[in-house]
């Protein structure tokens, strides 16, 4: 791995001592880490210490060719970025609303969603629209309802003011962290580059500040070393911006460097990637203070149609709402909710995808059938193996025994991968186009 110099000057100057240990763990391979989800048990690797849901794994396997990768069983996500949930745990209650702000792929994102379970809602917002329909294929597969996919800029949301008990920044930035996994990263790193992902950095802050509520958290990270786009902005926000830095209870174990402004990870000390950390409260005290405009939000209720309640365990839970032909179920506990955000934000989705009203039918919705909350009960399923399952993920027809008529899940391991409909002389794979897969086994 060929640095460029420059990186090399700064970040010699900045770990002093360390950088001849740092620069030989660039050369190594990075370890390969996991995020289990709770739908299926799935025993694998050795814990990751700062996660309870993270696991190492001793080599990198296909993932594309494992159905339950595509289930949603699990995210192939980087260790050091896990350490998200320590501030989560630390920081933030279970009922908040949270917002992830730049949040595609989705690994925090599903992270986040895992935390607040039941009780609290995510707002996973992603400014590139083909990302923020990637992030919301994985938030589907993670199977959770408690989050809505925005596709909005920070300055749009930051006119929702007070209204997040909690805000994750997880920054554009420069990448030095990143290098020995993204030989791409490299080729565009550069001072100027530094000095403009900061800038730009402090932009996103402004812009979204307002949107956290007096004595909300913000939990700032980016995936670099340098200050400029980690110390000296979180100092900038504290002094601009009206924020206090909070410290994290860590263990001398997992080997961090305390800054005084934030948590670093750094390869020749821990075993993930390069990372920084920070959490901020922001000055005073107080309750929401964002007042939603008067008015019906975009959505429609429907009659209260058993048919669909039924598709859902604890059907009396749900509030069963209409919007471009699909009927979704939102938790009665965020109805509000939802539909102040439907007002303020551009939705990709929020809550879960039941069904599609087609030719005078409800055609199920791929995201209930990943969904934790589908009540199996009222479909007939079907128990795929590794290749079949293959076959079902790249749209293929399958070949299957004699079934009944109608829509039928596909499972791999008790997992869920979603539908087929049976019309008697075969059975057509509803598996979405977008998300089939392409790679073919070796």
């Amino acid at each position: 791995m060929e640095l460029p110099v420059a990186f090399i000057e700064r970040t010699r100057a900045l770990l002093g001592s360390d950088w001849t240990e740092f620069q030989k763990a660039l050369q190594e391979n990075p370890p390969t880490s996991i995020r289990l989800n709770d739908k299926i048990p799935i025993r694998l690797g050795k814990p990751v210490p700062w996660c309870s849901d993270g696991r190492y794994l001793e080599s990198r396997p296909p993932f594309t060719l494992d159905p339950l990768f595509h289930a949603g069983c699990y995210y192939v996500q980087e260790a050091s970025s896990m350490f998200v949930r320590q501030a989560l745990e630390q920081y933030v209650s279970k009922d908040s609303l949270v917002l992830d702000l730049c949040a595609a792929p989705g690994g925090k994102s599903t992270l986040i969603s895992q935390f607040l379970g039941n009780e609290g809602f995510l707002v996973a917002n992603e400014i590139i629209r083909p990302r923020a329909h990637v992030l919301a294929e994985n938030l589907q597969k993670w199977g959770n309802g408690n989050f809505a996919v925005t596709n909005d800029k920070p300055a749009s949301i930051g006119r929702l003011t007070g209204m997040f008990d909690a805000i994750l920044v997880d920054a554009p930035c420069s990448g030095e962290g990143m290098f020995r996994k993204d030989p791409g990263a490299i080729a565009e790193w550069s001072e100027a580059n530094v000095r403009m992902c900061a800038a730009r950095q402090r932009d996103i802050l402004t812009n979204i500040w307002a949107a956290l509520k007096p004595d909300g958290v913000l939990i700032y990270s980016t995936c670099t070393y340098n200050r400029e786009e980690n110390e000296e902005n979180v100092q900038w926000t504290c002094e601009h911006l009206g924020a206090t830095c909070l410290p994290l209870d860590i263990s001398p174990d997992w080997q961090l460097t305390d800054s005084g402004r934030g948590y670093h990870f750094y390869p020749h000390k821990t075993r993930g990637e390069g990372f920084f950390l920070s959490v901020m409260r922001k000055d005073g005290m107080g309750q929401r203070t964002f007042k939603p405009r008067t008015g019906k939000h975009a959505r429609q209720r429907l009659p209260q149609l058993k048919q669909l309640h039924d598709w859902l365990q604890e059907p009396d839970a749900w509030q069963i709402e209409f919007a471009n032909n699909c009927a979704y179920a939102v938790a009665r506990k965020h109805e509000e909710l939802a539909g102040i955000l439907q007002d303020a934000l551009s939705i990709i989705t929020a809550g879960t995808e039941l069904a599609e009203w087609k030719a005078g039918k409800w055609i199920p919705r791929p995201a209930i059938a990943l969904s934790k909350s589908l009540n199996r009960q009222n479909f007939i399923t079907f128990a795929a193996d590794t290749e079949t399952s293959l076959a079902f993920l790249r749209t293929e027809t399958l070949n299957m025994p004699a079934m009944p008529l109608g829509y039928i899940l596909i499972t791999f391991q008790d997992a869920a991968l979603g539908w087929v409909k049976n019309v008697g002389n075969r059975c057509n794979n509803l598996y979405p186009n977008e998300w089939r897969i392409r790679k073919k086994q070796p």
